[in-house]
């Protein structure tokens, strides 16, 4: 007599919800979490100088400071690996740095500084989802350059030192008129390091970045992004199913971007800063050679 084991309906259930949960950002941190500096992979440097190299034109854009790279593998959240070229190098981002003004503006509403009114919340969403410039222009006049840096450099989020390249800066409203408020290192408006980029997103998926509820609340702003090119023309290609977080900028030949990728084949970070006329296909391209140091990096 033959026997057939059926798994309960209530079991699948049970399965499933629990692989939900495992997979659910932001992942509860438990207390302090490591700087990404402390998530540095030798091996996983090693195959990202070897992948990036292969290509000259890409080699030069680095060697020259034109060209700034940022990985951190997320697929085993016990042993997460950062690595980067040029990652201390702070570049002009044009919108990319507005993930800066989306954390001042959660640490006001955490506060009690800024209420979390129908308006600002559409404000936060454009912001991000479609780079829209007036909405966050209104943002900085909300909360201030003074409340963006202060937030930027709190010992918890530590996303501008001076002692590391500086990192995300945002000292100019996305306006023609308005007073300046440059970083301290070069002068500039709208900055990034992809050291720092990398941290940003690092600490938003283990809940960080103020508190686990506003850091939520950061990921469902910056989840689906309205603008698919860079990075996500190739994602929405090779990982339709995978849940993408993101903000990129682009202004004359500079060119950025950042996603944080939460996937059932792929969890990781890019971003990326370049000087350069082909800086949006050089992303574009970017994708590809990235997950493979990853994978390579695990294999070694």
């Amino acid at each position: 007599m033959r026997y057939t084991f059926r798994i309960p309906t209530f079991l699948i259930a049970l399965l499933f919800s629990i692989q939900l949960v495992a997979q659910s950002l932001p992942i509860a941190s438990n207390g302090e979490i490591d700087g990404i500096s402390d998530l540095y992979c030798s091996e996983l440097q090693t195959e990202l100088e070897q992948e990036i190299f292969k290509n000259k034109s890409w080699k030069s854009l680095i060697d020259r400071k034109m060209m700034s790279i940022g990985i951190v593998d997320l697929s085993d959240i016990n042993d997460i690996q950062y690595a980067g070229l040029n990652d201390d190098h702070m570049m002009y981002a044009a919108s990319l740095p507005k993930i800066a003004v989306l954390l001042a503006a959660m640490d006001a509403i955490d506060k009690g500084e800024l209420v979390n009114s129908k308006k600002v919340q559409q404000d936060m969403r454009m912001m991000i989802s479609k780079s829209n410039n007036q909405a966050t222009t209104r943002m900085i006049d909300r909360v201030g350059y003074e409340k963006i840096e202060e937030v930027l450099r709190m010992p918890q989020h530590k996303l501008y030192d001076e002692e590391v390249g500086g990192g995300l800066w945002v000292g100019k409203r996305y306006a023609a008129g308005g007073r300046r408020y440059p970083d301290p290192l070069k002068g500039l408006s709208h900055a990034a390091t992809t050291r720092q980029v990398c941290s940003f997103y690092y600490q938003l998926a283990m809940g960080n970045l103020v508190n686990e509820r506003r850091s939520k609340q950061m990921l469902n702003i910056m989840e689906n992004p309205e603008l698919h090119h860079k990075f996500v023309n190739t994602l929405d290609r090779v990982a339709p199913k995978a849940r993408l977080f993101r903000k990129s900028g682009s202004w004359k030949n500079y060119h950025s971007d950042s996603v944080l990728v939460w996937g059932p084949d792929r969890k990781y970070i890019l971003v990326a800063l370049i000087d350069d006329a082909y800086g949006e296909q050089i992303i574009r391209d970017l994708v590809l050679p990235l997950e493979k140091v990853m994978k390579n990096s695990r294999t070694l």
